[in-house]
Order: C-alpha cells, then structure tokens, then sequence
C-alpha cells in the first residue's frame, strides 16, 4: 500500500478551495468572497471564504482547514479505540451555498482527509466527502443533471461505487426526528482507504472535482426564475431543516466544535435567514407539498430517466 503524503493533499485542497471560489464568484457577478485566516490555538489553522448579499448566493462559504494535535476527542477514540495515543492532522474543503432564489437549490460539498500516526507504528488515515443537493422547488431536469455527474466521477473506480456512495449520502443525510431527507441526495462517503493511497486519493479528487460541473448548470437554469414572498417564505421554512441537520447530525459540525476549531467557520453552513412556526405544514396540493411527497424521496434518478 502506498504511503499517504499529506502535502499533496494540502496541495491539491487549496487549489480546489480557489478554483471553486472563482467559478461561483464569476457565476454571481455581483459579489466576492471574502477571505479571513485564521490560527488555532491547539495547533493548525485555515482560510475561510465567505461571498454575502451577491446577485445570485444570499449567503455561502467555501472553507479550507488544516488542524493537529496530540489528542483525539473522547468520541472519537471511543468508536476508533486504535486512535488513542496517537498525533492526528485532519484538513479538507466544506462548502455551502445559500442562494437566494428559491428556485435554486442549496448546496453542499466536502472532501477531506484523516490521517493518525505513532512513532514506530503504520500511520492510521482516511479519505471522507462528497456533495448533496437541497431544492425548496423541485425540478427532475436538475436532479438527474446532479446524480449523472455524481455518477460519472465514481465510474472509473468501479461500477458499483455510485450506488454505494449515493445510498450512503441518502442514509446518512436523513433527519430521523422528521422522517424525511434533507435534500435529493448525490455521494458521501467515509473511512476510505482500501484502495490504497494513490487511488483513494484519485477518487477524492475526482468528487471534488465534480462539484462545479454539478452545480453551476443548476444555478444558471434557475438564477433567473420568478418568485414571490409565498416563495421566499416556503424557502426560510425549509432552511429550518437544513440548521436542524447541521446542528444535530453533522459530523463535521462536531467534529470541529468537539476539537476546538474555529466556530464562525465551522457554523458559516447556516443560512441568513430561516423561519420556525409551530406545527407547520404546506398546504396539500401544492408545489411546497410536492417537495417532501415526490422529490425527498430515495429515488433512483439515473434509472428513472432512463
């Protein structure tokens, strides 16, 4: 097996942090993300992005993060027992972009990289991430775009890499106090190594790559599409399930407040704006309940389309 090299990881990591930025920025046309460094104080540090009020994304933030220490927390080790008593560095690219069209999804994507070592010992590592798609108004030409792009970057790793990786995302993005997904889903996937570091590597980049080529045709068919305030109001009601998952499930989210990363990087994923009225509910009928009856659904896209 092929030793892992943390800076060709760094490496790449930075480049897809600027790559992103700029083809989301050059899509928006109207604002720019702003970049704030920063230091932590146990060991590491990162650059966070963050575009606000532009002509397309209300809010979003593309963040690089790269943390060390000696001490792995208490929740960790006790799933991974084998990472006691080892220094960890663990360092990736987590994006979310709030637009402000409703008829624009919001999205999500991550790659990341783990790695544990003790003198004398075989370094313990892992490749983890993905991409996922959540629409307030569901549309069947976006969704089967999002999963043949999703589909298309694991094929050179295996026929049935896909369909693992979307089951996984279906599974793991699923809010199971409401009963429902959060989105239409895409890949995610973790603890990835088996490959060998060369290869394991090639398939993270080949997901990471694929998050421009997913989302920007999405955003440009749906940028420009009318909407009102019953809209806008569906939208802020439906981010309330987006904070609910970050804030409750998001392995990310505890993994970086569990080991002292920065918080405002970490929480950047919230939206702006978001509504909770007590016992909510679309009006039956209506393209609101079409979301939650037809779209957050564990389907097959690719195998519907044809």
């Amino acid at each position: 097996m092929s030793q892992p090299s943390v800076a060709e990881v760094k490496a790449y990591l930075l480049d897809l942090q600027d790559r992103i930025c700029s083809a989301l920025a050059a899509e928006d046309g109207g604002g720019d993300f702003v970049e704030d460094s920063w230091d932590r104080p146990e060991g590491g540090g990162g650059r966070s992005r963050v575009i606000k009020n532009g002509e397309v994304f209300e809010k979003g933030g593309v963040n690089f993060s790269h943390v060390h220490g000696n001490q792995m927390p208490a929740s960790a080790t006790a799933h991974r027992p084998e990472l006691k008593g080892r220094d960890f560095e663990a360092m990736g690219v987590s994006l979310v972009m709030h637009p402000e069209n409703p008829m624009v999804p919001t999205s999500h994507a991550n790659v990341r990289f783990f790695i544990a070592e003790k003198e004398g010992e075989e370094p313990v590592w892992w490749f983890g991430g993905g991409f996922d798609l959540t629409p307030y108004y569901g549309n069947d030409e976006d969704c089967i775009h999002w999963h043949r792009i999703a589909r298309e970057a694991c094929e050179p790793f295996g026929q049935d890499v896909y369909a693992r990786y979307k089951k996984w995302c279906d599974d793991y993005f699923f809010l199971k106090h409401r009963g429902e997904p959060r989105g239409i889903g895409g890949l995610f996937f973790d603890d990835l190594n088996e490959l060998g570091f060369e290869q394991s590597f090639a398939l993270m980049r080949a997901i990471g790559d694929a998050y421009v080529d997913a989302y920007l045709p999405i955003v440009q068919r749906r940028k420009n599409d009318p909407y009102g305030e019953k809209e806008r109001d569906f939208q802020l009601h439906r981010r309330g399930r987006y904070v609910e998952f970050n804030l409750v499930f998001d392995r990310g989210t505890l993994f970086g407040l569990q080991t002292g990363g920065r918080t405002e990087s970490i929480l950047m994923s919230l939206p702006p704006e978001v509504r909770w009225d007590y016992n909510w509910a679309p009006e039956p009928g209506t393209p609101e309940a079409k979301l939650t009856e037809y779209y957050l659904q564990s389907r097959d896209w690719l195998g519907e389309a044809g």
